[in-house]
C-alpha cells in the first residue's frame, strides 16, 4: 500500500469522526528588529484573525524578534525571556479577551546557560496549557541554531482544547517523525 493511500484513508478515518470545523488563522509577519513593534503587529493580525472567525492562531517562529541565528553573537542571548514571562503575560490576556487558542514560539531563557526555541499554547481562559521546546536543532550556514538553542526536553505531546485536540512542534521538527 503506498504512503499517498494510507495517509487519505487515516484522513478519512479521523474526518468522519469529527462533529464540528474550527477555523484556524495562521499569522505571517515582516518582523522587525523592534520588539514592541513586533507584539503590537502580531496583537494586530491575531484579532483581526479572530474577527473572520478562527479559533486557534499560531504565530510565526520566534517572532518578537529579526531572525537571529544567521550568526553567532553572544549579545542574542539578551533577547531570551522566562516562560511564563512578560511577552506570556501580553499574550495570555489577549487570548482570554478573544476566547482563542494562541499558539506563539519564544526564545526561552531557562536557567543561564540553557535556552531553548519554544513554543507555548494558550487557551481561551488565558492559560498556559502546554509548553513545547524544540527538539532537532539546525547548524548550517544561516542557521546557527546550536549556538543559541539546546534540544528540548519535553517530548512530544498533544493536549484538548474546547477547539480541538492539538499537537505542536516547531519547524526542523517536522522532519522527524
Amino acid at each position: 500500500m503506498s504512503g499517498k493511500i494510507e495517509i487519505e484513508r487515516i484522513f478519512q478515518i479521523y474526518s468522519s469522526k469529527m462533529t464540528k470545523k474550527t477555523k484556524v488563522g495562521l499569522i505571517q509577519l515582516k518582523i522587525s528588529k523592534n520588539k514592541d513593534l513586533n507584539i503590537n503587529k502580531a496583537i494586530n493580525k491575531i484579532k483581526e484573525a479572530a474577527k473572520k472567525g478562527a479559533k486557534i492562531i499560531c504565530l510565526p517562529e520566534l517572532f518578537l524578534n529579526e531572525y537571529f541565528c544567521k550568526i553567532e553573537n553572544h549579545s542574542s542571548f539578551k533577547l531570551a525571556e522566562t516562560i511564563p514571562g512578560k511577552t506570556t503575560k501580553i499574550f495570555c490576556n489577549l487570548a482570554r479577551k478573544l476566547k482563542i487558542v494562541l499558539i506563539i514560539s519564544l526564545f526561552e531563557k531557562k536557567i543561564p546557560g540553557i535556552y531553548y526555541n519554544s513554543c507555548v499554547t494558550i487557551n481561551e481562559k488565558g492559560v498556559i496549557v502546554s509548553k513545547y521546546r524544540k527538539m532537532h536543532i539546525p547548524d548550517d550556514p544561516g542557521y546557527y541554531e546550536k549556538f543559541y538553542f539546546t534540544p528540548g526536553d519535553l517530548g512530544f505531546k498533544s493536549f484538548k482544547t474546547n477547539y480541538g485536540k492539538i499537537g505542536t512542534l516547531i519547524c526542523w521538527d517536522q522532519w522527524f517523525p
